[in-house]
């Protein structure tokens, strides 16, 4: 196993346990917190770096430029972009409202980013 490799697999792991606690930890709390925001930060920082090195060890290896999981993985990292900025402004400026959709949309991101994360492994192992 190659060092890009290990070190992708593991920030997507690391993605994966950060952007759950603060998407769970929120919704738990019933409110956001700025610590959810430091998961959340976390989450898509160790999501772009694993992404970022999954993609040169696809192309390294003539690996499929687009496919299902390309197509979830780049929808759900955007769509974490998009939950980070909205979270910045929910827990500085949101009102009651803003933050029950909040909670919404971030469980329906996480399950996007989690499907995602699933399609890669099976991609990975060759099931898909």
């Amino acid at each position: 196993m190659s060092l890009d490799l290990i070190l992708a697999s593991g920030s997507m792991m690391v993605a994966l346990v950060l952007y759950s606690i603060g998407v769970f930890g929120e919704k738990l709390s019933g409110t956001i917190q700025f610590k959810h925001l430091l998961f959340f930060a976390g989450g898509l920082v160790f999501d772009t770096t694993g992404t970022t090195l999954m993609n040169r060890i696809a192309s390294d290896n003539g690996g499929s430029v687009f496919g299902l999981h390309q197509l979830t993985g780049g929808a759900a990292l955007i769509l974490m972009g998009l939950h980070f900025i909205w979270a910045i402004w929910v827990y500085k400026k949101g009102s009651q409202a803003a933050k029950a959709k909040f909670h919404q949309f971030s469980i329906g991101v996480w399950i996007l980013w989690v499907i995602s994360f699933v399609l890669g492994m099976l991609v990975g192992i060759g099931i898909l």
